[in-house]
This record gives structure tokens, sequence and C-alpha cells, in this order.
């Protein structure tokens, strides 16, 4: 193969650095999409009239409809490519930010919510997936949990706009074009509707900016489009890495359709067991019930919902520049360093906000310094980490449906949680489900420890070899 391009001996930075952005903008709108419905709780419950359970099946919806698109993202995307199916993910993102947002019943708005979910179980799968397969062995930990950092954004620019339009709606010196009609429908009336159509902007952006990226050089190359993958290769790294890379791809590859049934295998048993694990012990975290139910748990304690809401925006900030840290240190530092002793503190923050509860010291400051050291250590450890290593865990021609698995169970299990944590709470209390959660995140640590293996600088088709050469009886 001929070398056309004048960077084709260091790779060209500017294109990889825009695949990764792009790719990136699907963790935004799945951290979005995910966060905006914490602003609108009591709104709709008050709207429609809901029971608590009602509230549980409003929250946890969405969570329905992930499930069902990580149960297909990895089938299409194997059998597709990961850009085409990626773009689908962007057009239902945009489909339920509108259709949440003009719903005159339940039914239409929870139907909006799902047709969402699948956009963010799809972008949870191929988002991480696709970075994974572009990016150097090198820097690969650092991009890939770029796409945690642009979930963490997503969340934060849900908590910034929740805050923002509500404070829009409590506004009573409005220009007359907010203060009457359908604008006053939308940012005063009913402000519920302006946090869900508010997700349409970064929605149409995604959509348009995924013309400008390359399908994944490693499908094109396992589907027999080798100079087509080859050429991306050579653009993204240089000759020297893009060859080196090539050889490995075919080595491990061959042309072999891989088979789900290769995952209960030894060796490769042991990396689903290590995928499915921090699936579930990421969302026993509770993070996503911080993230849905924030501002909740802060009315329990306390606050009015203006200065939740307000507050929540500072955890998301916090949350954002630990997630910075994580990036600029996951290549340096390693994965299981971040995942083990951050998951240790996460047990100690939770068994104190457990205690804050308990004891009934949750007015003040306190309950809210000791949730931003909770999401601080969420932030630098397995939030960071679970992404990268359920993208570099499993072999090239599997990798789609494997990731599948795992982010199946990561939000099937954020179901549960979501569904039911209302009920839990007004049953037992809020302290005793923070002592749930923080017993989950001891075994969590305990789990990590034994199991997960380092893979920092290592190529996918070193950590291939790795599981193979494992002699495990699990």
């Amino acid at each position: 193969m001929q070398l056309t391009t004048a960077y084709s001996e260091k790779g060209n930075k500017r294109f990889l650095a825009l695949i990764c952005f792009v790719a990136s903008l699907g963790g935004v709108l799945f951290g979005f999409d995910t966060a905006v419905i914490s602003g609108t709780f009591t709104f709709v419950e008050s709207y429609f009239s809901l029971s608590k359970i009602e509230v549980g099946w409003f929250a946890s919806s969405a969570l329905v409809g992930a499930i069902a698109g990580a149960a297909i993202a990895g089938a299409l995307s194997d059998k597709y490519g990961r850009k085409p199916v990626l773009m689908v993910a962007a057009l239902l993102f945009f489909v339920s930010a509108f259709g949440s947002a003009i719903p005159q019943h339940f039914v239409a708005l929870i139907f909006a919510r799902l047709i969402g979910g699948i956009g963010v179980g799809i972008a949870s799968v191929l988002a991480p997936l696709y970075i994974s397969e572009v990016a150097p062995p090198k820097i690969r930990g650092r991009l890939v949990a770029l796409y945690q950092l642009s979930i963490v954004i997503g969340i934060l620019l849900a908590y910034f706009s929740n805050w923002w339009l509500l404070n829009i709606s409590h506004n009573n010196d409005l220009p007359a074009t907010v203060a009457t009609g359908i604008f006053h429908k939308y940012l005063v009336a009913d402000v519920w509707r302006g946090m869900f159509g508010s997700e349409m902007i970064p929605s149409g952006l995604f959509i348009l900016l995924l013309f400008l990226i390359p399908e994944s050089p490693r499908w094109l190359i396992k589907n027999g489009l080798h100079d087509k993958g080859y050429a991306i290769l050579l653009r993204i790294s240089g000759v020297k890495i893009a060859n080196t890379e090539l050889e490995e791809i075919r080595q491990t590859d061959n042309h072999v359709k891989g088979k789900i049934s290769e995952l209960i295998k030894p060796g490769l048993r042991l990396a689903l067991i290590v995928g499915v694990g921090l699936s579930v012990f990421g969302q026993f975290t509770g993070v996503n019930i911080i993230v849905y139910y924030g501002p909740t748990i802060l009315e329990s304690a306390g606050f009015k919902l203006d200065s939740a809401l307000q507050f929540q925006v500072a955890i998301g900030i916090i949350n954002l520049i630990f997630t910075i840290i994580a990036l600029w240190k996951i290549d340096s530092w390693g994965r299981r360093p971040l995942l083990i002793w951050g998951m240790a503190s996460v047990f100690v923050s939770l068994f104190i906000i457990a205690t804050q509860f308990l004891i009934g010291q949750t007015s003040g400051i306190w309950i809210v310094i000791m949730l931003s050291v909770y999401m601080a250590s969420l932030a630098i450890s397995i939030n960071a980490v679970i992404w990268v290593l359920i993208g570099e865990i499993f072999p090239t021609r599997i990798r789609g449906r494997a990731m599948s698995i795992a982010t199946f169970v990561n939000w099937g299990i954020n179901f549960l949680t979501a569904f039911v944590f209302p009920w839990y709470v007004a049953k037992i209390g809020m302290a005793a489900g923070f002592f749930t959660f923080a017993a989950m995140c001891l075994l969590a640590t305990m789990f990590f420890y034994r199991y997960v293996p380092e893979t920092r600088g290592k190529s996918l088709e070193e950590i291939e070899e790795f599981w193979k050469a494992k002699n495990n009886n699990i």
C-alpha cells in the first residue's frame, strides 16, 4: 500500500481530535437526556397527578428504552457499521426531545422518553466503542475517558439549563414575547416542557457533525475493506503505527465472524464477568440516583427546589473537574489504581451520607459537601474507567455484541434502581437507601481488586491475547 498523504509519518492529530470530539457528543446527549429529568419531577408529578409508582415509572421509562437500545446496538453495528447506527441514535435523541416537550397525556410523555432511551442505549455502546477502535494505544484511555467527560458535560448542561429555565419562569419582568403565547407555555407555565425541548439543540448538532467522521477502521478491515480501513489508520496514526495495527488486526481477526458463544469459554469468560461486574457495580454506586433524584434528595434534606437545583449545578461542576483529572491521569496512573482507590472513597462518603440521614444531621451545607466528595470520588474512579475498560477488554470481532451485553446489564440495573428508589426510601428511609449503596460499593472494591486487570498502554489485540493466555477456572 502506498502512502498518499503528507501526514502519513506521524498521523493527523486534528483529524483524530475531530473524530473523538464528534463521537463524544453522543456522551453529551447521553448525559443531558438522563439528567434533564431531574429538574422536572415536581412539575410533572403535579401536572399529571402522579402516584409514587408512576413517578418511578417516569424516572425509569427512558431506561427501558436504553436497555433495548443497548441490546440491539452491538449486533446492528457489527452488521451495518458503527457510524450509521450512531446516526440513528442522534435522530432518536432529537425526536425524543421534541416529543417530550409537547405531550398532553402522561402516556405520550412516557413514549417520547422511551424513544430517547433507545438513543441513549445505542450511544452508550457505540460512542466509547468507536473511540476505542480509532484511538492509538498510548492515548486510548485518555480518549475513551473523553467520552465520560462528555457525559459529565451533558449532565452539567442539563443541570444548568434546568436552573436557568426555572429562573426565567420565576422572573416577573419578562419581555412581552415571553410573557404570553407559546413562549409563556414552554418557559413559564409549563417550564418542564422547555427543559425537555432544549435537548433538540445538541441533538441536531450531533446529527450534522456525524457526516464529517469516517467509519471505524477496525470495522472496515474486519469486513474486508482493508484499503479503506488502512487509509483511515494512516491518517490517524501515521505509517508506523498503522502498519503495526493492521498486522495485529489481521492476526487476531482472520476474517472469522466472532460468535457470542466465545464469551463463555475460558479466558474470555473472565472478560465477560469483568465487563458485567463493572456494569452492575457501576449502577449500585447510586450515581444515577443522584443524577435523577438529586434535587429531590436535597429537598428532603431541607432545601427549596431553586436552591436544590443551584447546589446540583455546583455538584455537577465538581463532577466535571474530577473527570478532567481522571482524563489527564488515566494513561499514566493506570485504570486499576483509579478504580480501586476511588471506589473505596465512594464507600466511605456514602456511609457518612447515610449516617447523616440516620441521625438527622442533613440541614445546612454538610450534606452538600459530602455529596460533592461522593461525586468527586465517582468521577475519578469508576465513572471514568468503566467505559474505557468495557471498550478495551473484548475482541474486535465480537466487541459490539459483547459491549451490548455489558451495557444491557448496566441499563437493566439502572432501571431497577431508578424505578424502585422512590418506593424503597419511602418504605425504609433515605438513610437505609444510602447504606444499601455503601454496602454494594464495598463489595465492588473487593471485586475490582480481585479480577480487573491493568490495560494501560496495551493494544486491543494485546489485551485479547492476555485473556486467551489467562489460565482460570471461572
